[in-house]
C-alpha cells in the first residue's frame, strides 16, 4: 500500500495595497549594510522548503560538478504533500549535510514574518533550529524568510541571529546591501532560466554575490521550481563564466561575517 502524506496547500501572502507598502518600507529600516569586496563573483544556488525532488534531482546536479548548494527547511514541513510535491525528511537532512550541502532555516511552521509578532516569529524559529540540531543537520546560520515577507516585528527579532536574512526581491550582495533582508533571484516560472542568466550577467560585471533560488526540480515543475535540466545549464554557465559556486554560508564567511 503506497505511503499516504499530509497535504499542505499553497498559501498567498498579503497582496493588499497595504501589505505592497509595507513591503517596499520594511527594505528602508533595520538594516545591517554588508561589507562586500570580491576578486571574482560567487553564486549560491538555493532551494527553499526542501521538496524531496530538490534534494534529489537538485544535489545531484551539484555534486556531479564537485558541487554544493543550500536548503532551507521548514521542518514542520517534512514529509508532507504539498503544491511542490512530497517535502524532504529529516533523514534527507542529514544526508544532505554529510555530503556537504548547508541546512539553513526556514520557520518551523512557514509562518509568514509580514503577519507574525515578535514572540511567534522567535518561538517558529526557535523550534524549527532545534529540529534541525536534532536532525543531526548541524546548527543553521542561514535563515529565509517564508515567501519572502517580513515585517518590523520579524525582522528586528531575528537581525544580527544568522549571518543572512533571505528576501526574494531581486538584487545582488554588494557593499552596502542589506544582511537583514538580502537579495536574491528566483529560478522558477517560464521565464525563470532567462532571468536567472541575466542576474548572472550582472554579478559578473560587478563582481557581486548573486543568491539564486528555486523550489522544486523536476521534468516537470510546479509554477515555483524549474527543471533538472535548466539548473544544469545554470550552474554550467556560472562555471564557465569564472563564478565561484558556494553555500550562502560560505558566501557569508568570505565577505567576513
Amino acid at each position: 500500500m503506497p505511503m499516504e502524506f499530509e497535504k499542505v496547500d499553497a498559501y498567498e501572502p498579503d497582496r493588499s495595497l497595504k501589505g505592497k507598502l509595507r513591503r517596499r518600507l520594511i527594505r528602508l529600516a533595520h538594516r545591517r549594510p554588508a561589507k562586500v569586496a570580491l576578486e571574482r563573483p560567487m553564486v549560491s544556488f538555493s532551494f527553499d522548503d526542501a521538496p524531496a525532488t530538490a534534494c534529489e534531482a537538485g544535489a545531484r546536479a551539484l555534486e556531479a560538478r564537485g558541487l554544493r548548494g543550500t536548503y532551507y527547511f521548514a521542518a514542520g514541513l517534512t514529509g508532507r504533500d504539498g503544491p511542490m510535491g512530497r517535502y524532504a525528511t529529516g533523514e534527507d537532512a542529514r544526508r544532505l549535510h554529510e555530503a556537504g550541502h548547508e541546512i539553513a532555516c526556514h520557520t518551523y511552521s512557514h509562518l509568514d514574518c509580514g503577519q507574525s509578532s515578535q514572540t511567534e516569529t522567535l518561538a517558529d524559529v526557535d523550534r524549527n533550529a532545534e529540529s534541525l540540531a536534532a536532525w543531526g543537520a548541524g546548527d543553521p546560520v542561514s535563515f529565509a524568510y517564508p515567501y519572502g515577507d517580513v515585517a518590523a516585528p520579524a525582522k528586528t527579532a531575528l537581525s544580527g541571529r544568522f549571518k543572512t536574512l533571505r528576501a526574494l526581491h531581486h538584487g545582488l550582495i554588494t557593499d552596502g546591501a542589506d544582511l537583514n533582508q538580502t537579495p536574491a533571484v528566483g529560478i522558477e516560472g517560464e521565464d525563470g532560466e532567462t532571468v536567472a542568466k541575466a542576474w548572472l550577467d550582472k554579478a559578473k560585471a560587478r563582481k557581486a554575490w548573486l543568491i539564486l533560488y528555486t523550489h522544486d526540480v523536476a521534468g516537470q515543475p510546479s509554477q515555483w521550481g524549474c527543471t533538472t535540466e535548466a539548473l544544469e545549464r545554470l550552474i554550467d554557465r556560472a562555471l564557465a563564466d569564472g563564478f565561484d559556486v558556494v553555500t550562502v554560508a560560505e558566501g557569508s564567511r568570505r565577505i567576513g561575517l
